[in-house]
């Protein structure tokens, strides 16, 4: 009598796609968003520093969207589980990166501390970085070994927050209450879609907003973010001083009309009269030389490049695929939100970039990364393997 046995389960991976099947897989609608995103920030980074450096700043920017898109790129060919076996490490990477901003190396530009200086001139921004490494780590602890959808468990929550707090203390004492915020908003919202316990959400939620309350009551921040939120109530109150800002950026998307001054002939961008127009407030260059039809252009494309990672999310094979876009699309809608909302006066100026489109290498770098982990997750490549 013959013996039949049954054949063991496979553990074998998946083979990995070649080059040509994966380019062909790739989800081309998110990818020619935020390539338009990105080709628009160098035209505007162009226009508003050629009268300082004369293009150089734009050039610079093309080269960090080459570098970026070659990144991303290598991102959607990682296997499933090196992401994950390497969701600590980048964590432990971007803490070590944001604590070294406090050594000889760091640098301090506007108020805040968060820069790291490079040979040849060049500066990263660590926590823009810490962003991609917060998301997949946040992602990897809170879907845990579950495959078939279950919520996440108290143990699991308190573990990301944990995890979590001291990012946010790191980026607190370097100053950098933009980055903060964003990081929250990220956080928050891929508890939400993981379902983690409103009963461990709540309280945290409830004492995050006491803290805030008790240090504008008691004026515990620094007296350059206490101006800053004065000025976003009042501007006239400091018009010359921490009112400026807020001022000339109205002044110049009020000055962009329909269809704007036109691409190097805003009168606002090329006098220089908006500080920092190439990188915090580059969204007033677009509205003064491009004008409304220019905004609404950059809005659907931002609108485009979220509502395919949602899409990518709702898709997605499993809980770790769906948190992890969850994450990557509130980050480019909380930055974005926070970035114009400076420019129009609607949210205090925090100094954070629009993403794909403001001036900064590590900005370009990190979003696209962002890019890269969503067409990961559109691969169907993050599986429970």
């Amino acid at each position: 009598m013959t013996q039949t046995i049954a054949p063991r389960p496979s553990t074998a991976r998946r083979p990995r796609l070649g080059f040509s099947a994966s380019l062909a897989r790739l989800d081309w609608v998110l990818i020619g968003g935020a390539l338009a995103l990105s080709l628009l920030g160098v035209v505007l980074v162009w226009s508003a520093t050629l009268v300082d450096d004369g293009g150089q700043s734009g050039r610079r920017q093309v080269l960090s969207l080459i570098m970026a898109l070659g990144l991303a790129f290598a991102v959607t060919r990682v296997e499933p589980r090196a992401l994950r076996a390497w969701a600590v490490p980048l964590y432990g990477g971007a803490v070590i990166g944001m604590l070294a901003v406090f050594t000889p190396l760091g640098v301090e530009v506007a108020g805040a501390r968060a820069w790291l200086a490079l040979p040849g001139g060049f500066t990263i921004q660590p926590s823009e970085l810490a962003k991609v490494a917060l998301i997949v780590v946040t992602a990897t602890i809170l879907t845990g070994a579950r495959s078939r959808g279950e919520d996440a468990t108290a143990s699991d929550t308190s573990k990301c927050l944990l995890l979590v707090a001291p990012l946010l203390l790191i980026v607190l004492a370097q100053r950098d209450t933009g980055s903060a915020l964003v990081m929250v908003g990220i956080v928050a919202a891929m508890l939400l879609v993981s379902g983690a316990p409103g009963r461990i959400l709540l309280p945290v939620a409830g004492g995050l907003t006491l803290v805030a309350a008790a240090a504008f009551m008691f004026d515990a921040l620094p007296d350059y973010q206490m101006a800053r939120l004065t000025a976003f109530v009042d501007p006239e109150a400091d018009a010359f001083g921490a009112g400026h800002n807020t001022i000339q950026a109205r002044i110049a998307i009020g000055a962009g009309g329909l269809f704007g001054a036109g691409l190097f002939a805003g009168s606002q961008t090329q006098g220089n009269f908006v500080p920092v127009h190439e990188s915090d407030f580059i969204f007033t260059v677009l509205a003064e030389e491009l004008g409304l039809i220019g905004v609404i252009g950059l809005l659907g494309l931002l609108g485009l490049v979220c509502w395919r990672g949602i899409r990518i999310g709702f898709r997605a094979r499993d809980p770790f695929g769906r948190v992890l876009a969850v994450g990557v699309v509130a980050w480019f809608a909380f930055q974005s939100f926070e970035n114009i909302g400076m420019a129009l006066g609607v949210t205090p100026i925090t100094g954070v970039t629009l993403p794909f489109v403001s001036y900064g290498g590590t900005s370009m770098i990190a979003a696209w990364l962002g890019i890269g982990l969503l067409q990961l997750v559109h691969l169907g490549r993050v599986s429970r393997v």
